[in-house]
């Protein structure tokens, strides 16, 4: 046999291996999010960037010589369908890997199931410092936390001006525990705290509860919801012509979304975002804020979601890594490999540290947060 024959069987036996491989089947992970229902908006966007992820890393080779695929499960906004979800992914799927579930209240509601079934998940915006702390150690974070955009907000307290906020938040998990965070972080710099106003995830009127923020005596409002609450409130803002600054809290706010459905009302209210898509160079890795960015205004994403879908993008990432780490996609593995991951993402270098207590630590990542306002109808940059 000459050494050209050699050479053409030895190319065609690893294309066939290659094709063996491939054919063994996908590396199943699995998504839950809410893509109906109240939270439908951010979940949906979620999903996109989970989506591009997906594709981006199988266009790369894959993971372990294997395309991922992305189970997508649909937990209505709704705590038990959130469960139910879940227990479907792991149990029927299979799936040794998740991601979710935007909601604080969906992802507490999960957690138990992730300890039965011993699956690990990656949890891309749930920011109840609950859930890194109940010693759930199937638990990993790469959003911040109510307490950390507490203290990211800090200094911000005395330039925007602050003698004395109120609160406005849904009455779950996530709204109460931003209130909560922001009341400490502003007693703590001596500043006053007034009233706090919650409201049902699914209201759309807001009258009472801001007539009284009105009449509270304070300068300042801080609102914790999603943007189609958000964008109600800022409009009933105006109509009650409440005078005080309006500043949205929990990162998922959508401001573009806000100018397009809010209008002039949106004009003088705040927003903190996890990620700026309109000022990529002050990200830490801007080449892959905009690589993100360009995909998602090829595949003709609506543009509001960029601030929502960069979260599913990097906890896709984050898993495909772990899962590389792991050298095999069985959960305890991939659980292990996780605190040993340091991925470049948007949210900058994610990599875990331990919360809870001792021996059943959840995993916690600690990136920035960004502070815009809207003028004028467009976006302005802040402090950074």
């Amino acid at each position: 046999m000459n050494s050209h024959m050699r050479v053409a069987i030895a190319v065609l036996a690893a294309n066939l291996l290659c094709g063996t491989a491939w054919a063994q089947g996908t590396i199943k992970i699995g998504v839950t999010q809410p893509l109906t229902g109240a939270f439908a908006a951010s979940g949906n966007y979620v999903a996109q960037g989970a989506k591009i992820a997906e594709d981006e890393i199988n266009a790369a080779g894959g993971v372990l010589g294997k395309k991922i695929e992305l189970i997508i499960e649909d937990n209505k906004s709704n705590p038990t369908e959130a469960v139910s979800t879940a227990e479907k992914l792991i149990v029927r799927d299979k799936v040794p890997v998740m991601m979710g579930a935007w909601s604080s209240t969906l992802t507490l509601a999960i957690m138990p199931k992730l300890m039965e079934y011993e699956v690990p998940m990656v949890v891309e915006t749930s920011t109840s410092p609950k859930i890194t702390v109940s010693g759930n150690p199937y638990i990993f974070r790469i959003g911040p936390t109510s307490e950390i955009e507490a203290i990211k907000f800090k200094p911000r307290f005395a330039k925007l001006g602050i003698k004395k906020a109120s609160f406005l938040n849904t009455n779950n998990d996530f709204g109460i525990g931003s209130a909560q965070e922001i009341a400490k972080a502003l007693k703590a710099e001596g500043i006053e705290v007034g009233i706090f106003e919650t409201m049902d995830p699914k209201a759309t009127d807001f009258s009472a509860q801001l007539t009284r923020l009105k009449s509270s005596g304070s300068d300042t409002i801080f609102v914790t919801t999603a943007v189609e609450q958000n964008t109600l409130i800022l409009r009933q803002a105006v109509d009650l012509q409440v005078g005080q600054k309006i500043i949205t809290l929990g990162g998922s706010n959508s401001p573009d979304q806000l100018i397009v459905q809010a209008g002039e009302a949106a004009n003088g209210s705040y927003h903190t975002v996890f990620f700026p898509p309109w000022f990529p160079e002050v990200t830490k890795y801007p080449e892959i804020a905009q690589r993100y960015m360009a995909e998602w205004n090829k595949r003709g994403h609506n543009i509001g979601g960029l601030t929502e879908g960069f979260r599913g993008y990097d906890g896709i990432h984050v898993i495909a890594e772990a899962i590389k780490v792991a050298g095999k996609a069985e959960p305890e593995a991939i659980r292990q490999a996780l605190w040993k991951v340091r991925v470049k993402a948007i949210h900058g270098d994610v990599v875990f540290e331990k919360q809870g207590p001792a021996g059943k630590e959840s995993g916690q990542n600690f990136p920035n947060t960004y502070l815009v306002k809207i003028e004028n109808g467009k976006i302005t940059k802040l402090d950074f």
